[in-house]
Order: C-alpha cells, then structure tokens, then sequence
C-alpha cells in the first residue's frame, strides 16, 4: 500500500526528463531544454550541487566573496536573486541584463547544462556530500515540501534515494557524471566535510579559484557571516522567505543541523552495511575519498 502512495504522490509532484527528476510547480520540460541555449560568459560563476549537498551555505560563501561582506549593499537580497537557479528561474529573470560577474545556481547533471560551458570554460564550483548524511538530509527535507501530498517513511525513503526516484536524479549518477568529465569543465570539487572541518580554508581555496584576492580582515567576514549559526538566523539566506507553496516551515526547517555523522542517528547496523555495499558497488572505482564522521580520522 505504501509504495502505490508514495509512486503516485512523486508522479503527481515531479515529472521525469532525460533520467532526472524536476519540480512540475516550478518548472517545465521546455524550461530545461532551453537551458541547453543559455549565452555563457567567461566571467560567470556556477555552483553546482547534488541537492542537499550544502547548497545554501555555498550560496552564502560565493555572495560574501564576491560582494565582499556585503559591502557592495547585498545584504538585504535572498539568494534566489544573489545566485538564481538556472533551472528553477522563479522570477523569471532576464540572465543577459545581469551584470558580470554572474552567480548561478543548479543541481542539474552535466549533461544538461549550458553547451557554451565547454567553450567559454567559466568557473565551476561542484559540492559532494557524503551519502548518507546526504540521504539524511534529503529526507527531513521531503517533509516540509507540500506538493508532496503523502508520508514517506524513513524506510521507503532509503529505497527510493538510492533508486534515484528523488528530485535531481541519482546521487550516485550525478556526482559520477561531474567527477568523470571534469576534464570538460574549469572546475572545482569541494566537500561539504572539508568545510565543516575548516571553513577558513575551504573559503581561502574558492577564492583563489574563482581569482579574489580578499584581504585578512574580509576572509574572516565572509568566514563568521557563513557559520551554520548565523546563516539559520539570516532572514535572506535561510530560505525562509519562500512561500509555504514551495517549502512549509511550519513542518521544518531547510537548515536543520548542518553537521556531520548524522546518519548514524538513523541509520541501523543493517541499513549501514546496505548503504555501503550499494556506494561500493557504484563508486569503488572512483578515487573520491568522503569522510562519514568528523570523530573518525579515516575517510573511506
């Protein structure tokens, strides 16, 4: 019973397109396909994430870097307009009027981004997750969206994460696809481990790809300003702002614990061991290294 109310409560929710899964309240099949056409400047910059993988919080990053602190009078703008998603536009924004350098945002694979990516060769910046705080993640957040019109239980969520069936496709596909062409892109893989392992450097590291050259003082703006703490209470990065049609917070919050190691709070001994056989199955051969608790000193 279960499993004809959670498939008809995802086909009623999302639609399937080239392997992966979109918003139907938020998108269409012709707005992704158009994404193929989209004029690519040199001096753009794209965050791509696996959703639930830290996107916000790299959203808060890139926006403090660039507008350094704030100081450029960004402060008072949400991240849906700082950085838009390219392929959920919800303003309807005109791309080509906004000036360089632009900020983007996306979860789509790389087999459905802009085809001047190749060319023009603008930076890119990918952020992992490790899987199972990313499964974790995935499913607090299926809870406060409404258009989901049903329950998932935390053991039909693990089958339905690892089958791919959630928004953006496969964990699994998506991270294999950027990692296994990277050589196509100017980009750059960050975990979201290494941030929270040391935030300073991980912000040292994207400035220096993205070519800004910020003072001490500034480095440690951006650092304080993109603390778990204060981007939860920051009205215009918490995306509380999103009206209760696309994110009920009364069921939730978008930022919940933003730690490491979570997984071991729901995840039993069986389901672990599952996990890792499924990950070791379809990544072994990839020389990607995550670390599952910032307690362990080995990343496997």
């Amino acid at each position: 019973m279960e499993q004809d109310t959670v498939d008809k409560a995802l086909d009623d929710a999302f639609f399937k397109h080239k392997g992966i899964y979109f918003e139907t309240s938020l998108t269409s099949l012709e707005a992704i396909d158009a994404i193929e056409d989209m004029e690519i400047r040199e001096s753009d910059v794209f965050l791509v994430t696996y959703p639930k993988s830290g996107t916000i919080w790299t959203q808060q990053i890139l926006s403090l870097i660039f507008n350094e602190g704030h100081r450029n009078g960004t402060e008072h703008i949400d991240n849906i307009n700082r950085m838009p998603w390219i392929e959920y536009n919800l303003n309807n924004m005109d791309f080509n009027i906004r000036p360089s350098p632009r900020l983007f945002t996306t979860h789509l694979p790389y087999y459905l981004m802009p085809r001047d990516l190749r060319s023009k060769m603008p930076k890119m910046i990918y952020v992992s997750r490790n899987p199972k705080d990313n499964l974790v993640s995935f499913y607090h957040f299926y809870k406060i969206k409404p258009d989901i019109k049903c329950t998932i239980s935390w053991e039909k969520f693990i089958e339905i994460f690892i089958s791919g069936k959630v928004l953006g496709g496969s964990w699994f596909d998506h991270l294999r696809g950027w990692y296994t062409h990277k050589e196509d892109f100017n980009i750059l893989f960050v975990t979201y481990e290494e941030m929270k392992q040391d935030l300073r450097s991980a912000v040292k590291k994207i400035c220096k790809f993205v070519d800004k050259n910020l003072d001490e003082k500034a480095i440690d703006t951006v650092v304080e300003r993109a603390t778990f703490k204060n981007m939860k209470e920051d009205p215009v990065a918490n995306y509380r702002f999103m009206s209760n049609d696309v994110l009920d917070h009364s069921k939730g919050e978008s930022l919940r614990k933003g730690i490491v190691g979570d997984w071991k709070n729901h995840m039993t001994v069986a389901q672990s061991e599952m996990f890792d056989k499924v990950y070791q199955e379809k990544m072994g051969d990839l020389p990607i290294k995550f670390l599952w608790d910032l307690n362990e000193e080995n990343a496997s």
